[in-house]
């Protein structure tokens, strides 16, 4: 069988040599044997586990227990169970596109929102009672005013009252966020809008401006869910190849 040392399977799978050791630190790779100098030995086995790893990372999407699964079937791959690590790719695989098919629904009922007709006219409503309505957490309401998503008017005894377009705004952002859309991308989004109505929903929900400072995978998220399961279907391609190779 051949064999590689540490800088070998680090060069063929284009990460640092430091990453190859945290992997076995993280069990994500078998264990390698050691040469009497105390050298790890590594296999082919160990290259391709080490690809799935770096594939799994390539995106990381962690919302509704997706970093979870992925990380049990490196491991069940680690640890030979290739049966499996194949299942749980697969679920992996599901759940990602049922969540892209709910990233791309609150898009068009976003589209439905901003179109649709006023419901109650000029009356206000107390933060409570949307609430009650909205279905959203006072805890909810208080954090995306904090974080700048909705400026909400006081009468004059210090009471927020919520106007039809408050209303409407909360709506679209419960929709994207129950879709788990980041609150920065909601912002770039709200911003856009204000500025011009008719502006491209899902383009600006997936592009972060050059000045935000860190990005994650919920700014951008219909494009990062569609590379994830990409990088997802190598991964099951890899592990049936393992399975017919190594099992």
């Amino acid at each position: 069988m051949k064999t590689y040392r540490t800088s070998q399977v680090a060069a063929a799978v284009g990460v640092h040599p430091n990453t190859v050791r945290l992997y076995e630190e993280l069990q994500m790779i078998p264990k390698p044997e050691r040469q009497a100098n105390g050298y790890r030995i590594f296999t082919d086995y160990h290259v391709e586990q080490c690809r799935l790893v770096r594939l799994a990372f390539k995106v990381e999407v962690v919302q509704n227990g997706l970093r979870n699964k992925i990380v049990k079937a490196i491991k069940a791959s680690a640890a030979g169970n290739f049966p499996e690590a194949i299942l749980l790719i697969q679920e992996y695989i599901e759940q990602v596109g049922r969540d892209k098919a709910a990233a791309e629904d609150a898009v068009v009922i976003v589209k439905e929102l901003l179109a649709g007709e006023a419901s109650f006219g000029n009356t206000y409503l107390k933060r409570k009672e949307v609430s009650d309505a909205l279905g959203i957490s006072m805890d909810s309401l208080r954090n995306w005013e904090m974080n700048g998503l909705l400026t909400v008017k006081r009468k004059s005894n210090g009471y927020r009252i919520y106007s039809e377009e408050d209303v409407r705004r909360l709506k679209i952002i419960r929709t994207l966020r129950g879709a788990n859309y980041s609150l920065e991308s909601i912002l770039r989004l709200l911003g856009q809008l204000d500025q011009n109505p008719v502006t491209d929903i899902r383009a600006v929900l997936n592009t972060p401006r050059g000045s935000e400072d860190i990005v994650s995978v919920c700014d951008h998220l219909i494009a990062s869910l569609t590379e994830a399961e990409e990088n997802a279907g190598q991964m099951l391609s890899i592990l049936l190849d393992m399975e017919n190779r190594f099992a």
